[in-house]
């Protein structure tokens, strides 16, 4: 019959219990004391790079771009305040927050077309316009940046993907399923007709006339009825280039 441990040895046991816990404990405390360590000097290294090639940061999108992925490696965020070193050595908080503001002016300008919704990179270009005597390049990547940041305002602005193509809604509209394959399907030519969406979608005519209406009704679709085949043909302007057509230079 197996004899039960003793006192001693449960003593014996819990103790070691205990100093392998303690063990445990110190282990982890010097993995976090040297990642701290580590992030610190990263982040030192960041700021040391940062004032050598703070005029390519602010100059080259391509060269921002890669110094954000940097920043993000080590939790740093350039954009989080106006304020402090980063504000003070490169300018990157007012930089975005102009961006922000003109972007918001280039959806309110375009809003009535598009009802809201803009490719990115027609807002890009669109943007650039309005910049062209500013020196240095946005890119999309400074464009996401910027309406990242417009988030806090609360109104509607995010990036939405459809397709291949990333649009800009300015406005708090609700795309379903239908809605966005509508959008897909007219990024070929910026417009489709009802027999062109029952065909490549193999929908009902009620089920096209219902979406395309409803898209209609939102302020994201015009209408062309002057064709010889008398088909009525649904223009997406956030998805074809008719917006850049209007005015929107400061």
């Amino acid at each position: 019959m197996r004899r039960r441990p003793g006192i001693g040895g449960l003593q014996t046991h819990a103790a070691a219990r205990d100093q392998f816990r303690l063990l445990g404990e110190n282990v982890a405390k010097i993995r976090t004391d040297l990642m701290k360590e580590q992030l610190a000097t990263f982040r030192s290294q960041l700021e040391d790079f940062a004032r050598k090639h703070k005029n390519d940061i602010r100059k080259n999108p391509a060269f921002r771009s890669q110094f954000h992925e940097m920043c993000a490696k080590v939790g740093v965020d350039p954009l989080a305040s106006n304020k402090g070193f980063w504000a003070e050595l490169l300018g990157i908080g007012d930089f975005y927050y102009e961006l922000g503001v003109q972007i918001v002016d280039i959806c309110l300008a375009t809003r009535a077309l598009n009802g809201g919704l803009i490719n990115l990179q027609e807002l890009c270009h669109l943007l650039r316009q309005r910049r062209k005597n500013d020196r240095g390049v946005v890119s999309e990547d400074d464009c996401l940046r910027a309406i990242s940041k417009l988030k806090v305002l609360g109104s509607g602005f995010e990036v939405i993907s459809v397709g291949k193509k990333k649009l800009v809604r300015s406005v708090p509209t609700e795309l379903n399923k239908d809605h966005n394959e509508i959008l897909e399907l007219a990024q070929t030519q910026g417009f489709v007709t009802v027999e062109e969406v029952e065909r490549r979608l193999s929908w009902n005519s009620g089920r096209a006339i219902d979406a395309l209406e409803t898209l209609l009704d939102e302020g994201l679709a015009m209408i062309d009825d002057g064709h010889r085949d008398g088909k009525r043909r649904y223009w997406f302007p956030c998805v074809s280039p008719i917006s850049s057509l209007i005015g929107v230079d400061s």
